[in-house]
């Protein structure tokens, strides 16, 4: 890879960029309708009112010179506009949101990169074991389930099972007092927390490790839903690549020489069944701001997908650019990363 690629990589990321955010500005604006139109039956707002609204948040222009003001003042100040439903700007409105979906989507993350190289590997190098057949119907299971119905059914368990642990904890049987440690509040019979991103009526009187130990608590059902999904789709696409390759001439020809049976899987088969691992990498910086879905709805998490669709119901285009712009711009650095980790990985691959 030479410098000369990654400067027309850059390059090429500005039409790119402008393409993908005047697009989604015209599309935006392609809603009948603005956000003023919810005040115009309300009895306290009158013609004038509303004239100045649109003068203050610019919806008056027509839709080209809203966007070249719009794109003017990101580029010279890195300011993505002001929200109308927060009456605050935009950056200033995201940042927490960004946050909170990121401490969520890293931990999934981490678990599902974590998890899908030794799973992938040992079932791959067991073909048609029961692990590998088990790694399978898993695989299978995670990718059926859509993660707004696991969520409820994970809720629903735990729910179910909140009269049998509540009266565990009212007593003192053993077995009450093994299972306290590893419930979030036994005393209520919840084995997890069913919703928030935390215990609002104390979290603020805890201690820093008390906030970290509940903030973990409200991680593990929504964590493991997120987790599965991913883990799923990686586990199968890195287990074809692997078996593809212990079947390839050149593992054979390392095999006859002698090799370590470790070597031959991890050395030589793994480092080449990797590249579309990387590749799916690329999506990571995006996944970071784009939050986990419908998961964050069915949890109440605070995070960008219910802000985002508050946003789209309200028709506050800058929010819904702000969220946009940084998901392009982290899409296109993510996939610039990606091809520069495939290079570093595997030699084969050569960029003029």
């Amino acid at each position: 890879m030479t410098f000369g690629y990654l400067v027309r990589r850059v390059l090429q990321m500005i039409p790119t960029f402008i393409g993908a955010t005047l697009l989604a500005f015209l599309i935006i604006q392609a809603a009948p309708g603005d956000f003023t139109d919810r005040f115009i039956l309300e009895p306290n707002m009158d013609a004038a009112q509303l004239e100045r609204m649109e003068a203050r948040f610019g919806l008056d222009k027509p839709v080209p010179l809203q966007y070249l003001n719009w794109m003017w003042s990101l580029l010279r100040f890195g300011y993505l506009g002001e929200s109308f439903s927060y009456r605050a700007p935009v950056n200033v409105v995201i940042i927490p949101l960004i946050w909170n979906s990121m401490s969520l989507v890293l931990v999934s993350l981490f678990l599902t990169y974590l998890l899908t190289i030794p799973i992938a590997v040992i079932s791959a190098v067991r073909q048609y074991s029961f692990l590998d057949k088990a790694v399978t119907f898993l695989s299978f299971f995670g990718l059926a389930i859509p993660n707004f119905f696991f969520i409820l059914v994970l809720i629903v368990g735990v729910l179910m099972l909140q009269p049998v642990l509540r009266d565990l904890g009212a007593g003192d049987s053993i077995f009450g007092a093994l299972i306290r440690p590893l419930s979030y509040d036994l005393e209520r019979g919840l084995l997890f927390p069913v919703g928030g991103m935390r215990t609002s009526q104390i979290y603020d009187q805890l201690t820093v490790w008390g906030k970290l130990q509940d903030r973990f608590w409200h991680l593990v059902l929504p964590v493991l839903v997120v987790t599965t999904a991913s883990l799923a789709s990686l586990v199968r696409v890195l287990r074809g690549q692997m078996l593809e390759f212990l079947r390839a001439d050149f593992v054979r020809t390392a095999r006859a020489k002698g090799l370590a049976e470790s070597t031959v899987t991890y050395k030589h088969a793994l480092r080449n069944a990797l590249n579309p691992l990387i590749s799916s990498t690329g999506a990571i910086l995006p996944e970071l701001v784009g939050g986990a879905g419908l998961v964050e709805f069915v949890v109440r998490w605070p995070g960008i997908t219910p802000a985002f669709v508050a946003a789209i119901a309200a028709q506050d285009i800058y929010i819904i650019m702000g969220l946009l712009t940084l998901s392009a711009v982290l899409l296109m650095i993510g996939n610039l990363l990606a091809d520069v980790l495939l290079v570093t990985v595997d030699p084969r691959i050569r960029y003029s």
